[in-house]
């Protein structure tokens, strides 16, 4: 059989000499993927990255020399490369460290193989080789800045004002790859008084949901939480959906978890939090999409689109991947597609759209 002309040419980070084999071994002999070199630290992750131009890198956290947060920090100044950190799912301190490397440029969090003979072996290997496999065709772009003069959105013009007449009772946010830093970004620049719930769904491992939150917890101002079934939403509070579960919003701004069936293969779904939040709160409602592969949350917007909501979709030049929001924009359902630095500005502004008719 010839071998693919053009492989997905992968680098292990690891200080492990076992990790690195156990890797390897789960990349060896797949078709169309080549490991093309091994690093034992963190700076010869950076110099085999240089020469070595690989596609994917799989980035152990710590390591000597110089560290997997490191080192991705350095790899995405000088030669952007898309990043799979390995985390164990046992260590939760670690997970800070993963979504830190997260925030500085890598793709995605998955679990740390443990040797040839855990019992979780195939299972860990599958969500490998799916990480490598969609994280080697995505274009990694600059991280997102502070919001600044430049990136300044337009005010609450009178058409605003007319589609927005009532106080935001939520905003709904759905993301995937490259959803992380973006939320960050978006959740550290808005302030300690912000008047309008937030739920997020972003896709990832379930074992990782409620480390996300906590590192969230620790960068933003404002009180991040993993939603649970009956959590109601106050102002100011951020939910983020669990693992393997559809986060739904009922009447008087309650929260539902959902075991029913994945919608279009993905449990937590955004299509079913943004359907949820376009019957319960109609225009009362923001709805962001995110990066993100896939359609997953298309179908929802539209749903808040016909019921008056307000929809935002990330811009394609500030995303990771840019499939989730254009199939928005294909669809015709977006109001405004703004970088992370103008959503946290129409979010300020619509704040104080809420501060000010609570005066009046």
């Amino acid at each position: 059989m010839p071998s693919n002309p053009n492989p997905i040419r992968v680098l292990i980070a690891d200080d492990s000499l076992l990790i690195r084999t156990v890797i390897s071994t789960m990349l060896m002999d797949v078709p169309g993927i080549e490991v093309v070199g091994q690093a034992a630290d963190g700076k010869e992750a950076v110099r085999m990255a240089l020469r070595l131009k690989p596609h994917v890198i799989t980035m152990d956290l710590h390591m000597p020399q110089m560290d997997g947060l490191e080192a991705t920090r350095h790899i995405m100044s000088v030669c952007p490369t898309p990043i799979v950190v390995l985390s164990s799912s046992d260590y939760g301190t670690d997970h800070n460290i993963a979504f830190d490397a997260i925030a500085a440029g890598a793709l995605t969090v998955i679990e740390k193989p443990h040797g040839l003979g855990a019992s979780d072996y195939e299972t860990v290997r599958e969500q490998l080789l799916m990480a490598v496999r969609l994280m080697a065709g995505v274009h990694v772009i600059g991280l997102p800045k502070s919001p600044s003069a430049d990136a300044q959105v337009g005010p609450m013009t009178a058409l605003l004002q007319a589609m927005i007449n009532r106080p935001i009772r939520v905003v709904a946010m759905g993301a995937s790859t490259g959803g992380p830093p973006v939320i960050f970004s978006i959740l550290r620049n808005l302030p300690k008084d912000f008047s309008i719930p937030i739920v997020i769904l972003q896709h990832i491992m379930p074992a990782f949901v409620p480390s996300m939150a906590n590192w969230l917890n620790t960068k933003s101002s404002l009180p991040v939480h993993v939603a649970r079934e009956g959590d109601q939403l106050t102002s100011g509070k951020v939910f983020l959906a669990p693992g393997n579960t559809h986060l739904t919003v009922q009447p008087q701004g309650t929260l539902h978890l959902d075991g029913s069936d994945p919608i279009g293969g993905q449990r937590p779904s955004a299509t079913r939090l943004f359907q949820s939040v376009a019957e319960t709160f109609k225009a009362d409602a923001v709805g962001i999409l995110l990066t993100g592969m896939g359609d997953d949350g298309v179908e929802g917007l539209a749903a808040m689109s016909q019921a008056g909501a307000h929809v935002i979709a990330q811009d394609q030049a500030s995303s990771s991947v840019y499939d989730m929001p254009k199939a928005a924009m294909d669809r015709g359902i977006v109001d405004e597609a703004l970088s992370p630095e103008q959503i946290v500005n129409r979010l300020i502004k619509l704040h104080h759209h809420n501060k000010s008719l609570q005066v009046g």
